[in-house]
């Protein structure tokens, strides 16, 4: 006997190309979930900057994991939540997965909002992605062998996608994590120093670590390119959650999953072997 049921209907996974939801998918896939990928170019558009594709992407669903873009902490992200829970409502969806931030007071808020839709729910707070320097805005600061941060000095428990996408995945089909708000980390924190560090050891480069003020750094995000609404991200990550609030680890995954979560160096191992950090003549 089991304290959980698993279902098998359609589970509409939002941001479903991304970090974490193409994760969500392969392994709902896998193991045999219908699946309908929210993006905007999936074969039922999903956008949530336009609201008529709301409808049509819930219909049929029986779960829903949200992962809103681009972060909960920007403006306007609670009334986007609270009218796309009330859709899915409406739709007739029995069960909402939140993808929220650590230590954002924004999250805690659409966080609220789930949680008093009237439907079935689970929170996955989660900290900062360490893919983010792989999959994200620091992939090219890694290959150009110079990773300049504005905090060099504040601990950070990074969390592996990998372990994201599993507690996703269970709250989305089994319904023993009702009700449950996992915080997810991984099991050390480390400096992003120490981070890059462990980087340029498992690829055998020399990749420096340069602290920069929060104006420097959105002038060299600025100078690679990197979107506006990224760069204004990242500075409220660097200014307000990676200010050492977040600095503890977290039981989430042990929690949801029985296990420990995957550490940094797994990762970092990992990603190397994959040779997305290779240069040329590696």
């Amino acid at each position: 006997m089991t304290n959980s049921t698993t279902h098998q209907h359609l589970i509409l996974v939002t941001g479903g190309t991304g970090k974490t939801g193409s994760r969500i998918v392969t392994r709902l896939r896998a193991a045999g979930h219908p699946v309908r990928i929210g993006s905007r170019t999936a074969d039922v558009p999903f956008d949530w900057e336009d609201h008529a594709t709301w409808t049509p992407a819930l219909t049929g669903v029986d779960a829903v994991y949200i992962a809103y873009q681009p972060d909960l902490a920007v403006p306007g992200a609670p009334v986007a939540i609270g009218s796309f829970a009330a859709a899915a409502k409406a739709a007739g969806v029995r069960k909402l997965v939140l993808l929220s931030g650590r230590g954002e007071p924004e999250a805690l808020e659409c966080e609220q909002i789930v949680q008093d839709s009237g439907l079935d729910w689970t929170v996955v707070r989660c900290s900062f992605f360490a893919q983010n320097f792989s999959e994200g805005a620091f992939t090219d600061y890694v290959l150009a062998g110079e990773v300049a941060l504005p905090n060099g000095d504040v601990p950070e428990p990074f969390v592996h996608a990998d372990d994201i996408a599993d507690v996703a995945v269970a709250a989305l089909t089994e319904d023993a994590h009702k009700g449950e708000v996992y915080e997810l980390t991984g099991p050390r924190a480390l400096t992003f120093a120490e981070a890059v560090a462990e980087i340029a050891a498992a690829t055998e480069r020399e990749i420096a670590y340069i602290p920069l003020s929060r104006t420097d750094f959105i002038a060299a995000l600025t100078e690679y390119h990197v979107p506006a609404d990224v760069v204004s991200l990242l500075d409220y990550l660097f200014g307000t959650v990676l200010d050492g609030r977040n600095s503890a680890t977290a039981d989430g995954v042990h929690r949801a999953l029985g296990r420990q979560p995957k550490d940094f160096a797994e990762y970092v191992r990992d990603a190397a072997g994959s040779g997305v950090w290779n240069t040329p003549g590696q």
